[in-house]
């Protein structure tokens, strides 16, 4: 089989294998003979692979984009509650159906959109919440503001997502719910987690802010857990600047995420419960409104080039793109991720790496440096007169105690990474000059520790 021959149902099925194996099986054939030469490296004087070339930009827009902001300025209809056929409402219904979900309540963030649902659920003070340190803060703040206490499980260091085996771990009397994140944009070990919270009778928030379309054992992500959460901040790859959604199957729970973000005024008009303000407003609908014919190609063009990095790759030791966990159909691809094993090169330190691999032309790098166990706000909520009212003094000491997440540590010492909201939208050929920049580097691994 040549490999232009490959279609796209190919491609999706070698990135979802769960590991390599897949592309050495016969699916998609070996690409790439890592025995030819490939020259000097460009940091050290010779010529690099790319040049002369750029990436597509991110965010996406077109004039359809631009005319729908001007549509609803013109309109006057600036909020959602002006009009139940503004773009919001309008927003909330195409991307309920876009992702399989009954209902959707847009807001102002994907954050906002994980506070909504914590208070939703009714947890609060004295309540956990179990979720990965390897995430934006965005992650732990919707849960900190509802004075909670966010409890961080360890990864699984191949897939870069939460080790289900630690979630259950770190289970207690107190816990209220699991909050998974589909880091890179791609599935959690979902049947796991699902199977846990079943047992222990908790709820499931699905943190899918990176994770738009990915498709997982036949549901979009979102759409598994009672509820799930979404950002459409600009580098995401479904952009609006700012902004968020709840998706859920739940029609009671939804309406109690409505009421919430909505300062605890239902949809009867009557102010009912404690709540912030997290409305969508229609200017946001409006940009994302605008770019909604073209999703579903971007999202499919973005696994496929995620499909042929991955083939591509598979010949140089020492990197291992990202674990897909069985029954992943695809993924969203908001970063396209790998493992640096350091010991292929040579022992050259990851940095050293990266700065021959951005000398080719091709812009490699890590993604968080340090995970959330590791940042202050840990000692802040420790040592605050709130949490030591609402905890007692044991829990803190054993929350202090038992932090440690040693393989979050490993993957953000060794993970590399490609924004990929805009660069996988490229062409194959920017793809193979993403592997034949990386195949160079390794081929020249003994040069690293020169630079």
């Amino acid at each position: 089989m040549n490999k232009n021959d490959l279609t796209r149902r190919q491609f999706i099925a070698a990135a979802s294998a769960g590991s390599l194996a897949t592309v050495t099986s016969g699916i998609i054939p070996a690409y790439g003979n890592l025995s030819r030469k490939v020259g000097k490296l460009a940091i050290l004087g010779g010529k690099p692979v790319r040049t002369n070339k750029s990436w597509p930009s991110w965010p996406y827009w077109d004039n359809k984009v631009v005319d729908s902001v001007i549509k609803t300025t013109k309109s006057r209809i600036w909020c959602r509650i002006q009009s139940r056929s503004g773009t919001v409402p309008t927003l909330e219904k195409k991307f309920a159906q876009l992702i399989g979900a009954k209902f959707c309540v847009a807001t102002g963030s994907g954050t906002q959109a994980l506070h909504t649902c914590v208070e939703a659920l009714g947890i609060g003070p004295g309540d956990e919440v179990i979720t990965s340190p390897y995430t934006d803060p965005g992650t732990i703040s919707s849960i900190l503001t509802a004075r909670a206490l966010p409890v961080l499980a360890d990864l699984d260091t191949e897939s870069y997502q939460l080790d289900p085996d630690d979630v259950e771990k770190k289970i207690t009397e107190n816990t209220r719910a699991i909050m998974p994140v589909h880091m890179m944009g791609q599935p959690c070990n979902m049947a796991r987690i699902m199977e846990i919270a079943k047992k222990h009778n908790l709820k499931v928030i699905e943190d899918a802010a990176q994770a738009h379309l990915a498709e997982y054992k036949g549901k979009k992500l979102g759409t598994i857990g009672d509820l799930g959460c979404f950002s459409f901040q600009s580098s995401k790859t479904i952009a609006c600047g700012e902004g968020g959604a709840i998706t859920g199957n739940d029609e009671e729970l939804m309406d109690k995420c409505y009421t919430v973000h909505n300062h605890g005024t239902s949809r009867r008009g009557l102010t009912e419960v404690a709540g912030p303000k997290y409305r969508m407003n229609e200017f946001e609908a409006a940009v994302l409104l605008g770019q909604w014919d073209g999703i579903e190609e971007r999202f499919e063009r973005r696994n496929e080039n995620a499909a042929h990095l991955t083939y591509r790759l598979k010949d140089v030791p020492g990197i291992v793109p990202q674990k897909l966990y069985e029954g992943t159909a695809s993924g969203s691809f908001y970063l396209y991720s790998m493992t640096y094993q350091k010991e292929h090169f040579n022992n050259a330190d990851r940095s050293k790496f990266f700065k021959a691999v951005a000398a080719e032309g091709v812009s490699l790098s890590p993604y968080i440096v340090k995970g959330l166990h590791k940042e202050p706000w840990i000692e802040h909520i420790l040592a605050s007169k709130v949490y030591q009212k609402m905890y007692s003094a044991k829990r803190l000491r054993q929350y202090r105690e038992q932090i440690d997440c040693p393989n979050c540590d490993k993957v953000c010492r060794e993970m590399a990474m490609i924004w990929a909201s805009g660069p996988l939208l490229g062409s194959r050929s920017d793809m193979d000059d993403i592997a034949d920049a990386i195949e160079k580097v390794y081929e020249n691994r003994d040069k690293l520790n020169s630079i």
